[in-house]
């Protein structure tokens, strides 16, 4: 099975420039490069933070390049998302208990989409509904694999200010997930890093988002914005692996046989 992720969108105003680039232009060049090369995808998932103003205009512009995307995909929200203005435009999503969360039943196990946003706050939730709403999707899932996707870390990636910008039910998720015993992989956003590892035995993988990255500097009193190439991934996932490739989809360089 293949799946594509993509995060961190931060669309604005069609025309508007944000941090130096244009977000849609990336995103347009994003959906080609997946349309050109991963058009058998299985399903493209975004992981969050698809509007950096979180108005209708930035979601009208996402739903008409979404109308090229070849493969199947499903939106998942982040901080800077707008669950109303969401809503509004993406009329035909129907949320689970008010949130913008989903599960997939694929061949290879569930993959089950969880909406952290908690509006007017950079860090993520998981409250007590949307705890009840995964033990659920969990349970129904008990003895297949299960792969998570969510927009903030629920684990430390050692950058000091985005550590305390995460999930903050880290601890109640853990449980969750411990109690069911077999999830293979937690895919998320927000910290617009590639950054790859485990978190208490569980693999986990964090990409770049499409516009504007996050430097890797380890101190703890600053968060700093650079222009690294933006990416996507490429996860295969089979009974035996899950290996994901990060691409950068603007790269130009030749290639030579």
């Amino acid at each position: 099975m293949k799946i594509i992720q993509v995060t961190d969108l931060h669309l604005v105003t069609p025309g508007d420039i944000l941090c130096e680039r244009d977000p849609l232009q990336n995103l347009r060049a994003c959906i080609a490069d997946i349309n050109a090369n991963h058009a058998d995808a299985e399903l493209v998932i975004f992981t969050g933070d698809l509007s950096d103003t979180g108005h209708e205009d930035s979601y009208r512009a996402l739903a008409s390049e979404l109308e090229k995307l070849v493969p199947p995909y499903r939106l998942l929200l982040g901080n800077h998302d707008n669950r109303g203005a969401f809503l509004r435009v993406f009329n035909r999503v129907v949320p689970e208990d008010g949130f913008v969360q989903s599960v997939v039943d694929t061949a290879e196990g569930r993959l089950i989409l969880l909406d952290t946003l908690s509006e007017g706050f950079v860090e993520g939730r998981l409250d007590e509904a949307r705890q009840a709403w995964l033990k659920q999707r969990l349970d129904e899932a008990a003895g297949r694999p299960v792969f998570l996707f969510l927009h903030h870390p629920p684990f430390p990636i050692f950058l000091p200010l985005l550590d305390g910008l995460g999930l903050v039910e880290a601890e109640a998720l853990h449980g969750l997930l411990r109690e069911h015993g077999n999830v293979r992989h937690i895919f998320v956003g927000h910290a617009h890093r590639p950054v790859a590892g485990s978190w208490r035995g569980i693999p986990v993988s964090v990409i770049r988002g499409t516009n504007h990255q996050t430097a890797l500097d380890f101190s703890p009193d600053r968060i700093m914005t650079t222009l690294e190439p933006p990416v996507y991934a490429v996860v295969f996932i089979d009974r035996d692996t899950v290996i994901a490739h990060f691409h950068d989809f603007l790269d130009r360089t030749a290639a030579y046989r």
